[in-house]
C-alpha cells in the first residue's frame, strides 16, 4: 500500500495567533478559501470536531464531512475526510501555523493520501490536484488572511430583517424558490437556477439597478429547509472582491416568523473610481454597497412577506 506524503508553504504577514484562528474558526472559510461556499459543524467538542464544507470544484459543487482535531497552544489542526471520493482512498494532513516574527508566520500545509486499488496512475493524478489545489489554497490564505488582518475597512457585514405573519416554510419556499424571481421580484431581470443536488443550487442572476442597467452574477447556495439558505457569489459585480450571505428565518410559537438577510462584502477598490467616480474612496464604496444589497433585499423580503401572509390567508 503506497501512502503520499507531501508538504507545501507559505510565509503570510500576519500574526501565528491571528492565522490559526481565521483557520480554527471555520466560518471564516467562504471568506479566506475561494472555493470554500460554506462550512457548519455536525460535532463540536473542546478539541475534536467534525464539520462539512460544500465549495466548488471543476465549476461543480460538492460536499463532505470532516474530522478535525485542533491545537491552540501548538498552533496545529489535523484533518482527516470520513468518505474520500475515488480516485481517492484516504485522505488527511495537518495545518502547522510557526511563528517568525511578531506580525509574520509561516504556513505548513501537510497532506497523507492513497489512491483506490493502489493505482498508480490514480495516484499520480491525486499528486497533481494535491499539488495544485494546495499552492492556489496557500496563496489564498496569504493574501486574505493579510487582507483580514490589515484592511479592517475593505470589509463589510451587515443583516436587514422583517417580521412576517406566516410560516417559517412559506418564506423558505419564496426564496428557495429563485427559478420564479423574474416573476416575483422587479428588481431580477432574467434567472437561471440549477439544482443537481437537492439542496445545493447554482444561481445564475441578471439583477436591474436604480439606473436601468443590470449586472449579472452567480452565486452557489447551500439550502437549509426551512430556515437557513447560505450563499457565496462567484461571479461578483465590479465593486466586489467577495461576498457572501444568508437569508435565515426563526417562527416563534405564535407562527410569526423573523426573516434575516445577511451580508458579508470585501470591496475591490481598483474599481472604485470606474464605477463613482475618482473622487470616491472606501468610504463611499462601503455606503453605494450597503444600499444596493441592502435595497434588495429588502425588497425580496417585502415580497416574501406578502406570498407567506397570503399563504396563510
Amino acid at each position: 500500500m503506497t501512502v503520499r506524503e507531501v508538504e507545501h508553504d507559505i510565509t503570510i504577514d500576519a500574526p501565528a495567533s491571528e492565522v490559526y484562528r481565521l483557520i480554527a474558526e471555520v466560518e471564516n472559510w467562504p471568506r479566506i478559501f475561494p472555493p470554500t461556499v460554506y462550512v457548519d459543524y455536525v460535532e463540536r467538542g473542546e478539541t475534536e470536531e467534525r464539520i462539512r464544507i460544500w465549495a466548488t470544484a471543476n465549476g461543480e459543487a460538492k460536499n463532505w464531512t470532516s474530522r478535525r482535531v485542533l491545537d491552540p497552544e501548538g498552533l496545529r489542526i489535523s484533518f482527516r475526510q470520513e468518505v474520500p471520493a475515488p480516485p481517492v482512498a484516504a485522505m488527511g494532513g495537518t495545518w502547522v501555523i510557526e511563528p517568525l516574527e511578531e506580525r509574520r508566520a509561516t504556513v505548513r500545509l501537510l497532506h497523507d493520501y492513497r489512491a483506490v486499488d493502489d493505482d498508480p496512475e490514480q495516484l499520480a493524478w491525486i499528486d497533481r490536484a494535491v499539488d495544485r489545489n494546495s499552492r492556489s489554497e496557500l496563496a489564498a490564505l496569504k493574501s486574505n488572511v493579510e487582507l483580514a488582518t490589515g484592511s479592517a475597512d475593505l470589509t463589510l457585514s451587515f443583516e436587514d430583517s422583517v417580521r412576517i405573519n406566516g410560516s417559517a416554510k412559506d418564506v423558505y419556499d419564496f426564496i428557495n424558490e429563485a427559478q420564479l424571481w423574474k416573476d416575483r421580484l422587479p428588481h431580477v431581470a432574467e434567472v437561471d437556477l440549477r439544482e443537481d443536488t437537492p439542496g445545493l443550487q447554482v444561481l445564475r442572476m441578471d439583477t436591474l439597478t436604480k439606473d436601468g442597467s443590470s449586472h449579472t452574477t452567480e452565486s452557489v447556495r447551500v439550502c437549509f429547509p426551512h430556515h437557513r439558505i447560505a450563499y457565496k457569489q462567484t461571479t461578483l459585480p465590479a465593486l466586489m472582491a467577495l461576498h457572501t450571505g444568508y437569508w435565515e428565518l426563526t417562527e416563534d410559537d405564535a407562527g410569526v416568523t423573523t426573516a434575516t438577510s445577511q451580508h458579508t462584502v470585501v470591496l475591490n477598490t481598483g474599481s472604485i473610481p470606474a464605477i463613482l467616480g475618482a473622487d470616491a474612496g472606501i468610504e463611499e464604496a462601503r455606503t453605494f454597497i450597503r444600499n444596493a444589497l441592502g435595497t434588495n433585499s429588502r425588497a425580496t423580503l417585502g415580497h416574501a412577506k406578502e406570498y407567506a401572509e397570503g399563504a396563510r390567508g
